[in-house]
């Protein structure tokens, strides 16, 4: 299985989490910034939350 960089800021690669999207650089999962948006959260909070994870 080929590494599917999605775009520069959010990666799939079979050893990171089994090929589930995370944030480059990361293992942060892609889909948790929609849960905080779903719940009302912004992303500031997002971000304060995964410090790895920059805004860029």
């Amino acid at each position: 299985m080929q590494n599917q960089d999605i775009s520069p800021a959010v990666w799939s690669r079979p050893d990171i989490l089994r090929g589930t999207p995370v944030f480059a650089g990361t293992r942060v999962l892609f889909r948790i910034l929609f849960d905080y948006i779903e719940t009302g959260d912004s992303i500031d909070a997002f971000l304060d939350e995964f410090p790895s994870v920059s805004r860029a």
